[in-house]
Protein backbone atom coordinates (compact mmCIF):
# COMPACT_ATOMS: atom_id res chain seq x y z
CA UNK A 1 0.00 0.00 0.00
CA UNK A 2 1.27 3.65 -0.77
CA UNK A 3 2.00 5.52 1.79
CA UNK A 4 0.47 9.19 1.78
CA UNK A 5 3.98 10.88 0.90
CA UNK A 6 4.09 9.08 -2.50
CA UNK A 7 0.05 9.94 -2.79
CA UNK A 8 0.97 13.18 -2.27
CA UNK A 9 3.87 12.97 -5.41
CA UNK A 10 1.51 11.38 -7.28
CA UNK A 11 -1.18 13.69 -7.48
CA UNK A 12 0.95 16.86 -7.84
CA UNK A 13 -0.01 18.43 -4.43
CA UNK A 14 1.18 21.78 -3.87
CA UNK A 15 3.82 21.26 0.07
CA UNK A 16 2.90 25.22 0.94
CA UNK A 17 -0.94 24.57 0.38
CA UNK A 18 -1.53 22.51 3.73
CA UNK A 19 -5.35 23.70 3.71
CA UNK A 20 -5.55 22.03 0.05
CA UNK A 21 -3.80 19.11 1.40
CA UNK A 22 -5.99 18.88 4.27
CA UNK A 23 -8.84 18.68 2.34
CA UNK A 24 -7.86 16.45 -0.46
CA UNK A 25 -6.41 14.33 2.19
CA UNK A 26 -10.27 14.02 3.74
CA UNK A 27 -11.77 13.60 0.71
CA UNK A 28 -9.65 10.43 -0.35
CA UNK A 29 -10.58 8.94 3.34
CA UNK A 30 -13.97 9.77 3.17
CA UNK A 31 -14.55 8.31 -0.37
CA UNK A 32 -12.37 5.02 0.44
CA UNK A 33 -15.01 5.02 3.67
CA UNK A 34 -17.85 5.14 1.16
CA UNK A 35 -16.42 2.17 -1.26
CA UNK A 36 -16.07 -0.14 2.30
CA UNK A 37 -19.68 0.46 3.21
CA UNK A 38 -20.97 0.24 0.05
CA UNK A 39 -19.36 -3.07 0.27
CA UNK A 40 -20.90 -4.04 3.66
CA UNK A 41 -24.68 -3.01 2.32
CA UNK A 42 -23.86 -5.35 -0.89
CA UNK A 43 -23.32 -8.09 0.82
CA UNK A 44 -26.17 -7.87 3.45
CA UNK A 45 -28.38 -7.33 0.11
CA UNK A 46 -27.24 -9.90 -1.90
CA UNK A 47 -28.17 -12.37 0.83
CA UNK A 48 -28.29 -15.42 0.42
CA UNK A 49 -25.03 -15.65 -2.18
CA UNK A 50 -24.50 -19.32 -2.04
CA UNK A 51 -26.11 -22.72 -0.59
CA UNK A 52 -27.60 -22.23 3.25
CA UNK A 53 -26.89 -25.48 5.53
CA UNK A 54 -29.56 -26.38 7.34
CA UNK A 55 -28.09 -28.23 10.87
CA UNK A 56 -30.68 -30.83 12.21
CA UNK A 57 -29.93 -32.28 15.48
CA UNK A 58 -31.65 -35.16 15.21
CA UNK A 59 -31.76 -38.35 12.96
CA UNK A 60 -33.06 -38.99 9.30
CA UNK A 61 -37.23 -39.65 9.73
CA UNK A 62 -37.66 -37.77 12.94
CA UNK A 63 -40.33 -35.55 13.08
CA UNK A 64 -37.57 -32.63 13.47
CA UNK A 65 -36.23 -33.52 10.21
CA UNK A 66 -39.38 -33.86 8.12
CA UNK A 67 -40.16 -30.66 8.96
CA UNK A 68 -36.75 -29.07 8.42
CA UNK A 69 -37.16 -30.71 4.76
CA UNK A 70 -40.46 -29.34 4.18
CA UNK A 71 -39.58 -26.14 5.13
CA UNK A 72 -36.23 -26.32 3.22
CA UNK A 73 -38.25 -26.91 -0.15
CA UNK A 74 -40.93 -23.89 1.06
CA UNK A 75 -37.40 -21.09 1.45
CA UNK A 76 -35.43 -22.53 -1.88
CA UNK A 77 -38.42 -20.73 -3.60
CA UNK A 78 -38.54 -17.53 -1.38
CA UNK A 79 -34.40 -17.30 -1.87
CA UNK A 80 -33.38 -18.37 -4.89
CA UNK A 81 -30.82 -20.69 -3.26
CA UNK A 82 -30.77 -24.16 -2.67
CA UNK A 83 -31.16 -24.83 0.76
CA UNK A 84 -29.43 -28.27 2.22
CA UNK A 85 -30.59 -30.06 5.32
CA UNK A 86 -27.63 -32.00 7.20
CA UNK A 87 -28.75 -34.23 10.14
CA UNK A 88 -25.90 -33.63 12.85
CA UNK A 89 -27.59 -35.91 16.06
CA UNK A 90 -26.03 -36.15 19.12
CA UNK A 91 -25.14 -34.78 22.79
CA UNK A 92 -28.74 -33.66 22.73
CA UNK A 93 -28.17 -31.33 19.97
CA UNK A 94 -25.06 -29.87 21.13
CA UNK A 95 -23.09 -31.36 17.93
CA UNK A 96 -25.49 -29.02 15.75
CA UNK A 97 -25.24 -26.43 17.83
CA UNK A 98 -21.29 -26.46 17.59
CA UNK A 99 -21.38 -26.59 14.14
CA UNK A 100 -23.81 -23.67 13.78
CA UNK A 101 -21.14 -21.99 16.54
CA UNK A 102 -18.54 -22.73 14.49
CA UNK A 103 -19.58 -21.93 10.74
CA UNK A 104 -19.34 -17.96 9.39
CA UNK A 105 -21.97 -15.43 10.85
CA UNK A 106 -23.12 -14.79 7.56
CA UNK A 107 -26.94 -16.49 7.77
CA UNK A 108 -25.58 -19.09 5.58
CA UNK A 109 -25.37 -21.84 8.28
CA UNK A 110 -28.97 -22.30 10.51
CA UNK A 111 -29.91 -24.65 13.14
CA UNK A 112 -33.24 -26.24 13.37
CA UNK A 113 -33.40 -26.43 17.15
CA UNK A 114 -35.14 -28.08 19.54
CA UNK A 115 -35.63 -27.49 23.43
CA UNK A 116 -32.80 -29.85 24.29
CA UNK A 117 -30.04 -28.02 23.14
CA UNK A 118 -31.29 -24.38 23.38
CA UNK A 119 -33.30 -24.56 27.15
CA UNK A 120 -32.22 -27.97 28.56
CA UNK A 121 -28.16 -28.29 28.23
CA UNK A 122 -27.54 -25.35 29.62
CA UNK A 123 -29.01 -26.94 32.96
CA UNK A 124 -27.92 -30.77 32.57
CA UNK A 125 -24.35 -29.50 31.11
CA UNK A 126 -21.62 -28.05 32.69
CA UNK A 127 -20.27 -27.17 29.67
CA UNK A 128 -22.01 -27.97 26.55
CA UNK A 129 -19.39 -26.03 24.17
CA UNK A 130 -21.18 -23.08 23.72
CA UNK A 131 -23.92 -20.72 25.14
CA UNK A 132 -27.50 -21.36 24.12
CA UNK A 133 -28.54 -17.39 24.51
CA UNK A 134 -25.47 -15.49 23.64
CA UNK A 135 -24.15 -17.48 20.92
CA UNK A 136 -27.27 -17.74 18.72
CA UNK A 137 -30.13 -16.03 17.97
CA UNK A 138 -33.86 -16.73 17.11
CA UNK A 139 -35.47 -16.59 13.60
CA UNK A 140 -38.94 -17.96 14.25
CA UNK A 141 -39.96 -20.93 15.89
CA UNK A 142 -41.31 -24.12 14.09
CA UNK A 143 -43.52 -25.83 15.80
CA UNK A 144 -44.57 -27.38 19.38
CA UNK A 145 -45.47 -31.26 19.65
CA UNK A 146 -46.58 -33.31 22.89
CA UNK A 147 -44.69 -36.47 24.06
CA UNK A 148 -45.67 -39.79 23.85
CA UNK A 149 -45.25 -42.33 26.13
CA UNK A 150 -45.20 -46.02 24.55
CA UNK A 151 -44.29 -49.91 24.78
CA UNK A 152 -44.75 -52.59 22.65
CA UNK A 153 -47.84 -54.49 21.73
CA UNK A 154 -46.66 -57.32 23.66
CA UNK A 155 -46.03 -55.29 26.80
CA UNK A 156 -48.05 -55.89 29.76
CA UNK A 157 -48.94 -51.92 30.03
CA UNK A 158 -52.23 -50.86 28.68
CA UNK A 159 -51.55 -47.00 29.56
CA UNK A 160 -49.01 -45.11 31.61
CA UNK A 161 -51.09 -45.82 35.16
CA UNK A 162 -49.86 -49.72 34.71
CA UNK A 163 -46.38 -48.35 33.48
CA UNK A 164 -46.27 -45.96 36.82
CA UNK A 165 -47.67 -49.37 39.11
CA UNK A 166 -45.04 -51.49 37.66
CA UNK A 167 -42.12 -48.88 38.12
CA UNK A 168 -42.96 -48.64 41.89
CA UNK A 169 -42.13 -52.60 42.39
CA UNK A 170 -39.18 -52.56 40.26
CA UNK A 171 -37.06 -50.03 38.09
CA UNK A 172 -37.77 -49.69 34.70
CA UNK A 173 -35.67 -48.81 31.67
CA UNK A 174 -37.54 -45.79 29.42
CA UNK A 175 -35.43 -45.03 26.07
CA UNK A 176 -34.99 -41.56 24.77
CA UNK A 177 -32.88 -39.75 22.82
CA UNK A 178 -32.22 -36.09 24.48
CA UNK A 179 -31.98 -34.24 27.93
CA UNK A 180 -35.02 -32.23 27.41
CA UNK A 181 -36.93 -35.93 27.59
CA UNK A 182 -34.54 -37.28 30.09
CA UNK A 183 -35.86 -34.13 32.12
CA UNK A 184 -39.52 -35.23 30.86
CA UNK A 185 -39.08 -38.55 32.41
CA UNK A 186 -37.55 -37.76 35.83
CA UNK A 187 -39.90 -35.63 36.16
CA UNK A 188 -42.85 -38.27 36.20
CA UNK A 189 -40.58 -40.54 38.11
CA UNK A 190 -40.47 -37.44 41.06
CA UNK A 191 -44.11 -36.73 41.16
CA UNK A 192 -44.91 -40.65 40.93
CA UNK A 193 -42.16 -42.14 42.59
CA UNK A 194 -42.02 -44.77 40.11
CA UNK A 195 -38.57 -45.76 39.43
CA UNK A 196 -38.19 -45.13 35.74
CA UNK A 197 -34.92 -44.96 34.56
CA UNK A 198 -33.64 -43.07 31.35
CA UNK A 199 -31.53 -45.01 28.85
CA UNK A 200 -29.83 -42.55 26.42
CA UNK A 201 -30.27 -43.25 22.28
CA UNK A 202 -29.53 -40.80 19.44
CA UNK A 203 -32.87 -41.03 17.71
CA UNK A 204 -36.18 -42.49 17.95
CA UNK A 205 -35.84 -44.45 15.19
CA UNK A 206 -33.46 -46.58 17.69
CA UNK A 207 -35.78 -46.63 20.52
CA UNK A 208 -38.83 -47.73 18.69
CA UNK A 209 -36.70 -50.97 17.52
CA UNK A 210 -35.60 -51.38 20.69
CA UNK A 211 -39.23 -51.27 22.56
CA UNK A 212 -41.21 -53.26 19.68
CA UNK A 213 -37.55 -55.35 20.80
CA UNK A 214 -38.86 -55.73 24.78
CA UNK A 215 -34.54 -54.58 25.04
CA UNK A 216 -36.47 -51.42 26.75
CA UNK A 217 -40.10 -51.25 29.05
CA UNK A 218 -41.20 -48.06 27.40
CA UNK A 219 -40.30 -45.59 24.73
CA UNK A 220 -41.04 -41.47 25.46
CA UNK A 221 -40.56 -38.81 22.94
CA UNK A 222 -41.94 -37.03 19.67
CA UNK A 223 -45.45 -37.61 19.20
CA UNK A 224 -44.80 -36.63 15.39
CA UNK A 225 -41.80 -39.30 14.82
CA UNK A 226 -44.32 -41.98 16.76
CA UNK A 227 -47.33 -41.70 15.33
CA UNK A 228 -47.57 -43.49 12.31
CA UNK A 229 -46.40 -46.55 14.09
CA UNK A 230 -48.93 -46.13 16.41
CA UNK A 231 -51.84 -45.87 13.81
CA UNK A 232 -49.98 -48.95 12.14
CA UNK A 233 -50.12 -51.12 15.44
CA UNK A 234 -46.53 -51.26 15.93
CA UNK A 235 -46.25 -50.05 19.29
CA UNK A 236 -48.83 -48.88 21.93
CA UNK A 237 -49.74 -44.98 23.05
CA UNK A 238 -49.65 -45.11 27.17
CA UNK A 239 -50.24 -41.40 27.81
CA UNK A 240 -49.46 -38.43 25.94
CA UNK A 241 -47.84 -35.07 27.98
CA UNK A 242 -50.72 -32.56 26.44
CA UNK A 243 -52.90 -30.19 28.72
CA UNK A 244 -55.25 -32.36 26.68
CA UNK A 245 -55.84 -35.60 24.44
CA UNK A 246 -54.31 -35.56 20.83
CA UNK A 247 -57.56 -35.54 18.40
CA UNK A 248 -54.82 -38.38 16.66
CA UNK A 249 -55.41 -40.36 20.04
CA UNK A 250 -58.78 -39.67 21.96
CA UNK A 251 -58.42 -42.75 23.52
CA UNK A 252 -55.22 -42.43 24.47
CA UNK A 253 -55.09 -40.83 27.85
CA UNK A 254 -52.87 -37.74 29.49
CA UNK A 255 -50.65 -37.89 31.98
CA UNK A 256 -52.27 -34.83 33.39
CA UNK A 257 -54.91 -36.62 34.20
CA UNK A 258 -53.03 -38.40 36.82
CA UNK A 259 -50.74 -35.74 37.91
CA UNK A 260 -52.28 -32.15 37.26
CA UNK A 261 -49.28 -30.40 37.17
CA UNK A 262 -47.57 -32.31 34.39
CA UNK A 263 -47.46 -31.29 30.73
CA UNK A 264 -44.99 -31.11 28.61
CA UNK A 265 -43.94 -29.94 25.13
CA UNK A 266 -41.14 -30.93 22.78
CA UNK A 267 -40.50 -27.45 20.15
CA UNK A 268 -38.33 -26.62 17.46
CA UNK A 269 -37.40 -22.77 16.34
CA UNK A 270 -34.62 -21.48 13.75
CA UNK A 271 -31.61 -20.41 14.99
CA UNK A 272 -28.71 -18.70 13.49
CA UNK A 273 -25.59 -16.92 15.00
CA UNK A 274 -25.82 -13.84 17.14
CA UNK A 275 -23.91 -12.01 14.81
CA UNK A 276 -25.39 -12.61 11.95
CA UNK A 277 -26.13 -9.28 9.64
CA UNK A 278 -29.80 -7.73 10.01
CA UNK A 279 -30.38 -7.66 6.65
CA UNK A 280 -29.66 -11.86 5.73
CA UNK A 281 -31.61 -12.15 9.34
CA UNK A 282 -34.52 -10.60 8.50
CA UNK A 283 -34.77 -12.31 4.85
CA UNK A 284 -34.29 -15.31 6.84
CA UNK A 285 -37.31 -14.64 8.94
CA UNK A 286 -39.67 -13.44 5.90
CA UNK A 287 -38.68 -16.47 4.24
CA UNK A 288 -39.71 -19.03 7.15
CA UNK A 289 -42.87 -17.56 7.86
CA UNK A 290 -43.81 -17.82 4.13
CA UNK A 291 -42.49 -21.49 4.60
CA UNK A 292 -44.42 -21.55 7.66
CA UNK A 293 -47.86 -20.51 6.01
CA UNK A 294 -47.44 -22.91 2.92
CA UNK A 295 -50.36 -25.97 2.49
CA UNK A 296 -47.31 -28.35 2.57
CA UNK A 297 -46.42 -27.86 6.00
CA UNK A 298 -50.03 -26.87 7.02
CA UNK A 299 -50.21 -30.35 5.75
CA UNK A 300 -47.07 -31.95 7.24
CA UNK A 301 -47.80 -30.96 10.87
CA UNK A 302 -51.21 -31.48 10.35
CA UNK A 303 -50.60 -35.13 9.45
CA UNK A 304 -47.55 -35.59 12.16
CA UNK A 305 -49.69 -34.03 15.03
CA UNK A 306 -47.77 -31.11 15.90
CA UNK A 307 -48.79 -27.42 16.14
CA UNK A 308 -47.06 -24.90 14.16
CA UNK A 309 -45.75 -22.28 15.63
CA UNK A 310 -46.79 -19.41 13.03
CA UNK A 311 -46.69 -16.64 15.55
CA UNK A 312 -43.64 -16.46 17.23
CA UNK A 313 -41.13 -14.20 15.56
CA UNK A 314 -37.65 -13.14 17.12
CA UNK A 315 -38.80 -11.66 19.84
CA UNK A 316 -41.33 -13.73 21.08
CA UNK A 317 -39.33 -17.05 20.92
CA UNK A 318 -36.43 -15.04 22.12
CA UNK A 319 -39.21 -14.89 25.39
CA UNK A 320 -40.35 -18.20 25.35
CA UNK A 321 -36.70 -19.99 25.60
CA UNK A 322 -35.95 -17.73 28.06
CA UNK A 323 -38.95 -19.11 30.27
CA UNK A 324 -38.23 -22.71 29.01
CA UNK A 325 -35.01 -22.56 31.20
CA UNK A 326 -36.69 -21.24 33.90
CA UNK A 327 -39.21 -23.72 33.96
CA UNK A 328 -36.62 -26.80 33.22
CA UNK A 329 -34.72 -25.28 36.34
CA UNK A 330 -37.48 -26.20 38.44
CA UNK A 331 -37.74 -29.40 37.36
CA UNK A 332 -34.33 -30.31 37.42
CA UNK A 333 -33.99 -28.77 41.07
CA UNK A 334 -37.02 -30.46 41.88
CA UNK A 335 -35.71 -34.25 40.37
CA UNK A 336 -32.00 -33.78 41.92
CA UNK A 337 -30.67 -33.39 38.78
CA UNK A 338 -27.09 -31.67 38.69
CA UNK A 339 -25.57 -30.57 35.39
CA UNK A 340 -22.69 -32.92 34.75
Amino acid sequence: MRNLSTIRSTINLPAKRPGLWVNLSLTIVFKAGLMVSAGSVSAQTDFPSKPIRMMVPFTAGSGADGSARILAEQMQRSLGQSVLVENRPGGSGAVAAIAVKQAAPDGHTIMVASNSPMSVNPIVMKNPGYDAVKDFKAVHGISRSMNVWYASNESPFKNIGELIAAGKAKSLNIGSYSAGYQLGIAWLSNLSHAKLTYVPYKGQSQVINDVIGRQLDAGMGDLGGALPLIKSGKIRALAVSGEARHPALPDVMTIRELYPDYTNYAWTSFYVRSETPAAAHAKLVEAMKKGLASKEAANYFIANGSEPMVDFGPERMTKYQLDEIDRFRKIADAAGIKAE
